[in-house]
């Protein structure tokens, strides 16, 4: 690539396209508008994404705020107003940026603790009820406490003296009970980890008495196979000390979930499954060093955010489709989906103003889209952006050639290029981003590249990225709905009692409509509940 293609700013003078649509775009059109970071060897085109390099240019001026937000940002401002806090998610790959030494020295400490305690759980210090080695992990948490981490077990080979990875990742009764069966046999050699910033999530704290019951009820000692990673001083922090679990590892304030990746919660299952956590670490320090650059054309995070912009129109009014044509990065759209939307899913932005913003997110992989929704992004409503996931090297699987001098992974990314040509045929905006191989140092750039990108579109368009108010109202609602279910419980007795007559006795400022809702759930697990319904009447064992 090196001498062939210009990069950065060096292929402004090359031309311009003025659509994307058909096939005529010159190879100077396609020069101008790719970019690449000599550092990571990640390149970015743009080419295709229906805006000129004189467009692009324009909006350099408006990055100059956003480059000066982020820096103060890493420089341990007050980036959360909402919450009162700082965002530090950039220090963990580098501590030596935390604003102060004590921070330095937590990060530092904690990372040591990572692999010391992963180093004694490979070589036996650390050990099962029986005397043998650890087989398998199973991590409880939800959302950024275990979507983080199933994609680098999904992205990731596993690497020497490694635990096979499970997860809890739901209050689905089903979904625990499944994996308790996979797991089977092997329970008593399966370290536990139970994931949550908060340590009062209501998901991981059901999933942790789940596993303690299917523990002890082989007669084990559930505190002897469990480790945590929580805020210091949470319910969780005071049961794992008091109870004297295996390890407990710290969370900070100023990490959220979503980008808690390289933070012990990350990190840790990382470690344990034998994962390049150095490499990982260094390939998102390396995007955030090239993604410092305060100049719009030299910055791929920046670019991608700009690109988001104006493809949108800077209010979200695109969706965006992730394609990655390699199996190991299927889960990447949803790590995206949480990372993107919780992030700039917004009502309000910075001045309280109604704006509503957003990008929406979703994605499968190549070339199983092609056989799946494509029809629809070439000839569908034209409501999206697709943003495909090139990788050059085709990884360590045996050469089968299936046609002459053609192997699978020659048909992989001539499908890539199919698809992206077909789309661009019918004038559908698509960007590509190509990582030089899929291992442990590429993927930590990947994940840094749109953390920052996150960061600067949020920026961009005056909103904060670092709180979430919808999902806290969420579980607010989700804790009246649980309280008017024990109402219910305590009202109802062996005397059938219809609607009204159970709204009447419960609280006057409870809703029709849930309280039908949640008796109807009631009944339909009678078993369980002792609620019994027929002839529009409920009533209990």
């Amino acid at each position: 690539q090196d001498g062939v293609l210009p990069t950065g700013s060096s292929g402004a003078d090359r031309g311009s396209p003025t659509t994307t649509e058909g096939n005529d775009m010159s190879f100077p059109d396609f020069a101008s508008l790719r970019f690449r970071d000599p550092g990571t060897d990640f390149s970015l085109d743009l080419s295709r994404m229906g805006f000129t390099r004189a467009q692009l240019d324009s909006m350099k001026e408006a990055f100059v705020p956003v480059f000066t937000a982020m820096r103060e940002l890493e420089s341990g401002a007050i980036a959360n107003p909402t919450e009162n806090r700082q965002v530090g998610h950039y220090w963990l790959r580098a501590p030596k940026l935390a604003p102060d030494p004590v921070l330095r020295q937590e990060i530092q400490d904690t990372l040591d603790s990572v692999l010391d305690f992963a180093a004694k759980v490979h070589d036996g210090r650390v050990a099962s009820h029986t005397g043998e080695p650890f087989s398998n992990l199973l991590l409880i948490g939800i959302g950024g406490s275990a979507l983080g981490p199933q994609f680098l077990a999904s992205a990731l080979a596993p690497g020497k003296s490694a635990l096979r990875p499970w997860f809890f990742d739901n209050t689905d009764p089903e979904g625990m009970a499944d994996v308790l069966r996979e797991i089977g046999d092997a329970l008593p050699q399966t370290l536990i980890l139970v994931v949550s910033k908060s340590g009062g999530t209501k998901e991981t704290r059901n999933g942790m008495l789940v596993a303690r019951d299917a523990v002890e009820a082989r007669g084990l000692d559930f505190t002897r196979q469990t480790a945590a990673v929580t805020g210091i001083g949470s319910q969780l922090y005071q049961l794992a000390r008091q109870e004297e679990w295996l390890a407990t590892l710290p969370m900070w304030d100023w990490v959220g979930g979503r980008t808690s990746l390289f933070s012990a919660v990350g990190m840790l299952p990382s470690a344990l499954q034998g994962h390049e956590v150095a490499a990982l670490r260094a390939g998102a320090a390396a995007m955030d060093r090239h993604t410092r650059e305060e100049l719009l054309s030299e910055n791929l995070a920046a670019l991608l955010a700009a690109s988001w912009h104006l493809a949108t129109d800077g209010v979200g009014n695109k969706d965006m489709v992730v394609l990655p044509y390699r199996d190991r990065l299927l889960m990447f759209s949803r790590y995206l989906q949480q990372l993107v939307m919780e992030s700039l899913g917004k009502e309000h932005d910075l001045d309280g103003k109604v704006v509503h913003q957003g990008l929406a997110v979703y994605g499968n992989k190549g070339s199983t889209d092609q056989h799946a929704y494509v029809q629809q992004l070439r000839g569908g409503v034209n409501n999206f952006f697709v943003t495909f996931i090139r990788v050059l090297e085709d990884g360590n699987a045996a050469e089968v050639e299936v046609e002459w001098r053609h192997d699978p992974a020659d048909f992989l990314h001539g499908f890539l290029l199919g698809t992206r040509a077909a789309l661009s045929e019918k004038g559908r905006r698509n960007l590509t981003i190509t990582m030089p191989r899929l291992e442990a140092f590429e993927l930590g750039a990947l994940i840094a590249l749109f953390e920052r990108a996150v960061g600067f579109y949020a920026t961009l368009v005056h909103i904060n990225a670092y709180d979430q108010p919808g999902v806290e109202a969420g579980k607010l609602a989700a804790d009246e709905v649980l309280g008017l279910r024990q109402q219910i419980l305590q009202t109802l007795g062996n005397k059938p009692m219809d609607l009204s007559q159970l709204i009447a006795a419960l609280d006057p400022d409870q809703d029709p409509e849930a309280a039908y809702l949640v008796l109807e759930h009631l009944a339909a697990n009678g078993g369980r509940t002792g609620v019994h319904h027929e002839d529009g009447s409920w009533w209990i064992d």
